[in-house]
């Protein structure tokens, strides 16, 4: 096999290994990863690849030959390349959970194209050391979830890791969906995720948390050299700036969440990655109507800890687990307690700032808080779809408010709700809406067009997302290349594909993949 471009594998020359070589669940001292050889699958099958990606990584035309598939399934490995699974740790639900790593996820190489790196990783190839009591493998449902979320983030402009080949294996993998005692066999299935760095936060906190600092610092040079080498040379200063923009990078991403209504579901510090990339899409949904309290996560409905309202301040609670993890190094409490602090401040700034965009204003007044906090509100008196009211909202040209309130009606699930007590709280925030319109020097044209690339018509619902898995576990990927092919630009008009643009139907609304879902893949 000729491989096309360029092997580095900086991660695995530079970090300390395993030196157990067998593939048998342990708890991992002093090392960074452990080698693992991913499953071979019985009958491969490529469902789907990016061809923005192939291109991207230099892999076009390799993926039209029969080593695509097999390396891609895990079938056949790259010559010279040793793939491996990461060492971490986590908290999860806002308990230390100890040793986590790479139970379904293996590292195939590390590769190096038009002076960028890249990790090409496969989730679902088989067990590791790190599988616990699981079986290393994923199906066709979860990866279908997991393939098309990723690209849709990107061409969102949401920082994500990305995905790169769909591939069933042919074989059969039993699962509980929602852990009931029902278990059933469903069809296997491998994604290949590429990121520039797969690290999460629990890499740190695993190796803080065994008190074995050398590692630690190891680990850290090694991030800031290879993914933070503009900042210099390693020293307290260099990991307070790192942290910095560690802070920076998280908050943005999950602004980036709240802008288009996305739930991650599990915000767990092991699936936080270092870089700030929406990382390991298991759960997740957009939000249909407008719920600050929704979470998709079956796991999570009690408790609503990861809910879509408060992902910036969970996303803030994840960074002090991660300060608390670099303080070896820093040993002053106070200058990391400074960057926290300052994070949270920039939380409701970066938050306004977000939503002033998403209704079309382009300067900052006193006011505005309390007309967003106005909107916000309201859109929960009755059941509103956050993704068709926003978009809609950009056609409003400070008519007679009646028009507003009917401007926006596709987007309320009950239009009959819209009467008494909620139709006059309506009004009067569009009395409000038109009256600030009015003070900006851009001109409805301008403003529509602004407000159309921040708030997208098409977005991956969970209820599209299902009909792609049962086609595609019939054998047709018809909705699944439709799907793939429609969030590729997600903020255009595509009249062609308009029944996209439409409410979640009854039949999704209590639906197992469509409102209810697990961390089962």
């Amino acid at each position: 096999m000729q491989f096309p471009v360029n092997i580095i594998d900086s991660f695995q020359k530079e970090l300390p290994a395993d030196p157990n070589h067998e593939n048998t669940r342990r708890q991992v001292f002093k090392a960074c990863f452990s080698y693992v050889t991913p499953k071979k699958p019985s009958n491969p099958n490529l469902l789907h690849s990016s061809p923005d990606l192939l291109e991207t990584l230099g892999l076009t035309d390799f993926s039209k030959t029969a080593d695509f598939l097999k390396v891609f399934s895990g079938e056949k490995l790259i010559p010279g390349t040793h793939p491996y699974a990461m060492c971490y740790g986590g908290h999860q639900f806002g308990n230390w959970a100890g040793q986590l790593g790479d139970g379904r996820a293996i590292n195939l190489t590390e590769i190096e194209h038009h002076h960028k790196s890249w990790v090409l990783q496969l989730k679902g190839a088989g067990e590791t050391p790190y599988s616990r009591t699981a079986d290393g493998l994923a199906v066709l449902r979860s990866s279908v979830r997991e393939y098309l979320c990723s690209e849709a983030m990107y061409h969102l402009g949401v920082p994500t890791t990305r995905a790169l080949s769909l591939v069933t294996t042919g074989d059969q993998v039993l699962r509980d969906v929602l852990y009931n005692g029902h278990p059933a066999y469903e069809k296997g299935a491998v994604v290949c995720r590429v990121s520039p760095s797969f690290l999460r936060f629990g890499n740190y906190e695993l190796l803080a948390a065994n008190q074995d600092i050398h590692t630690l610092q190891k680990l850290v040079d090694y991030t800031l050299i290879h993914h933070f080498s503009h900042l210099g040379e390693a020293s307290v200063e260099t990991y307070l700036q790192f942290f910095t923009e560690v802070a920076d990078r998280t908050l943005e991403m999950v602004i980036e969440w709240q802008r288009v209504g996305f739930v991650h579901g599990v915000m767990n510090t092991d699936n936080m990655s270092i870089l700030g990339l929406t990382i390991d899409y298991g759960p997740y949904g957009w939000l249909e109507g407008y719920d600050p309290n929704w979470t998709p996560n079956t796991t999570d409905s009690a408790h609503k800890r990861y809910k879509f309202g408060t992902q910036p301040q969970i996303a803030l609670w994840n960074l002090v687990k991660l300060a608390n993890a670099l303080f070896p190094l820093i040993k002053d409490a106070s200058l990391l307690e400074t960057i926290l602090e300052e994070t949270y401040q920039r939380i409701e700034v970066s938050y306004s700032a977000m939503m002033r965009k998403k209704i079309g204003l382009t300067f900052q007044k006193d006011e505005d808080k309390k007309l967003i906090k106005e909107l916000t509100d309201v859109l929960q008196e009755s059941e509103t779809d956050m993704t068709i009211f926003f978009r809609l909202l950009s056609g409003y040209q400070n008519e007679t408010i009646t028009k507003g309130v009917e401007l926006v009606k596709a987007a309320f699930y009950r239009a009959s709700e819209i009467e008494d007590d909620v139709k006059e709280k309506w009004t009067r925030w569009f009395i409000s809406y038109a009256k600030r319109l009015q003070e900006e020097d851009i001109n409805f044209e301008e403003r529509k067009k602004v407000m159309n690339t921040v708030n997208p018509k098409y977005v991956l619902r969970n209820y599209m997302v299902q009909l792609a898995i049962d086609a595609a576990n019939q054998e047709d990927t018809t909705v699944l290349n439709e799907l793939f092919t429609l969030l590729q630009n997600p903020c255009e008009e595509q009249p062609e594909q308009e029944k996209w643009f439409a409410k979640r139907p009854e039949w999704a609304r209590n639906r197992v993949g469509c409102s209810m879902l697990s961390c089962s893949s």
